[in-house]
């Protein structure tokens, strides 16, 4: 697309963006509609450019943006499960998501969400283990769930289901 696009839309995407700093569109549903209903540009290419002029030049720390405003007071629980993944292993990936943060080994085998602004969702991958208590089922991603509002939530029996998880992911 990127090749084709002063053929297919008249200009190029430097050209485009040049136009789109003119403007005050900051979203990109609102730069799409623009493009489509003021330059005639199809929708394709109109996502397309509306994509590249949203890229920052700055790498996006993904995490941080999780754990803001409301919802930065769940910033230590988060690091404190990352430390306890972390010392499970050294094989331990920690992938970072727009809403979310996997913990991957050779698979995923758990999934931080900041949930709410008091609760991070943990999800495991513990397939065909029975639902009880604090461990309820979950998605097909991960099998189970258990909900952390505190830090004393995150106990030595939900340290025990992560390495159980940990442990099925290698």
């Amino acid at each position: 697309m990127m090749s084709n696009m002063l053929e297919k839309t008249g200009r190029t995407l430097e050209q485009w963006l040049s136009l789109l700093a003119k403007t005050d569109l900051q979203k990109h549903g609102q730069i799409v509609k623009f493009l489509k209903s003021e330059h005639d540009v199809g929708h394709g290419y109109a996502n397309l450019i509306a994509s590249k002029a949203l890229e920052t030049k700055q790498p996006v720390d993904l995490v941080a943006e999780q754990y803001s405003g409301a919802k930065a007071t769940l910033k230590p629980m988060y690091d404190e499960i990352v430390a306890f993944a972390r010392s499970l292993g050294d094989d331990v990936e920690i992938a970072p998501k727009k809403a979310s943060v996997s913990l991957r080994r050779k698979k995923q085998f758990a999934l931080i969400t900041a949930a709410t602004k008091t609760r991070i969702d943990l999800g495991l991958a513990l397939k065909g283990d029975p639902a009880k208590g604090r461990l309820e089922t979950y998605n097909a991603m991960c099998s189970h769930r258990v909900r952390l509002e505190t830090s004393s939530d995150f106990d030595h029996e939900v340290k025990a289901w992560i390495e159980e998880s940990y442990g099925r992911a290698g």
